[in-house]
């Protein structure tokens, strides 16, 4: 099995008995080790109102990433856009692109990131803006990156003529749809909504609009990894994700938490919540290397993916950076 190009989301997680300033520190050690151990890009999600979660300030933490590291790509995993004025988003990642030139990214999505109260206090100033407008705006932020209209009203400066790559995120059709319309790089966020995977990358590629900078399709596939010294560690570890989801399930949001022996978690939930736990974490690869191996081959055979951006909710950060590590040291095994 061949890997292709690994990258990494990070949402610089808050576990149990941490706080935000530890989770950001460990955020820019862990985009460091990336960068030594090969990983072709470090992308931070956005998200708001979430206990739990240290990347609120997504273009603040991309700066502080890529300032922090020297040949890494940094970028959005994604911004969404529906909270921000295209010319916000323009001016915040033009700025970046100027300061690191030919490292930054900005993958962009769909939907708010948080819940309808937070997403109106986000952009209440703009009480039209709503997801429907999505198309349009990143056609406006395209134009904003691209090299400069004579006459143009409006401008990003700096951000004019950067170009910086813009990429597409979802975890439905919709997105995979526009992506291919506009010629774009498209990412599936497989790691917590993987029912559609198959059918977006299908539709992604077979209605795909050849553009200049991509004249073909380019597909990332988002998956959960874990990988340890051994199976029955990885599958400890992996219980921290499986509680966070089950809080998921149950409308609880807190701090990453502390892993278990995997038996407890069947005290835990109930069979529904299992099924639904186990849905949501299906594009996941969890165990000893030769494990992960073997079921990140059969994701690579279903999805033929251009690149994997992969996620790793693991509550200590030494056994984190490990599990990359190993991760890292797959591909390099060819």
């Amino acid at each position: 099995m061949t890997i292709p190009p690994l990258s990494i989301l990070d949402l610089a997680p808050i576990p149990e008995g941490s706080n935000a300033a530890t989770a950001l520190k460990h955020t820019l050690d862990l985009a460091r080790h990336a960068e030594a151990c090969g990983y072709r890009r470090f992308w931070l999600a956005e998200h708001h109102n979430m206990d739990g979660i240290a990347c609120s300030a997504t273009a603040v933490l991309v700066g502080h990433v890529a300032g922090g590291t020297k040949t890494i790509r940094v970028g959005s995993g994604g911004v969404m856009l529906p909270n921000h004025a295209p010319l916000t988003v323009a001016e915040s990642f033009g700025t970046l692109a100027t300061l690191y030139p030919g490292r930054i990214d900005l993958g962009l999505g769909r939907a708010p990131g948080t819940d309808q109260a937070t997403a109106r206090a986000l952009r209440r100033h703009l009480a039209s803006a709503h997801e429907d407008s999505f198309p349009e705006d990143v056609v406006e932020l395209q134009g904003y990156l691209a090299d400069g209209r004579p006459g143009a009203a409006v401008r990003a400066i700096p951000g004019i003529g950067t170009h910086v790559p813009i990429w597409l995120l979802g975890s439905s059709l919709y997105s995979a749809q526009l992506a291919a319309h506009l010629g774009l790089p498209f990412a599936f966020a497989s790691h917590f909504a993987p029912d559609l995977l198959l059918q977006a990358l299908e539709l992604y590629r077979s209605s795909y609009r050849p553009s200049a900078e991509w004249p073909k399709p380019h597909a990332m596939v988002g998956a959960n990894v874990i990988v340890a010294d051994t199976d029955d560690e990885a599958d400890t570890l992996f219980t921290s994700l499986q509680q966070r989801f089950l809080g998921m399930q149950r409308g609880q949001r807190g701090p990453l938490p502390r892993p278990i022996d995997p038996a407890v978690m069947d005290t835990l939930w109930n069979e529904r919540e299992k099924a639904g736990v186990e849905r949501m974490l299906a594009a996941s690869a969890v165990g000893a290397p030769d494990t992960v191996r073997h079921q990140l081959g059969l994701l690579l055979e279903r999805t033929r993916a251009d690149e994997l951006i992969v996620a790793c909710a693991v509550h200590e950060h030494a056994a984190r950076l490990r599990s990359y590590e190993l991760l890292a040291s797959l591909r390099d095994e060819g």
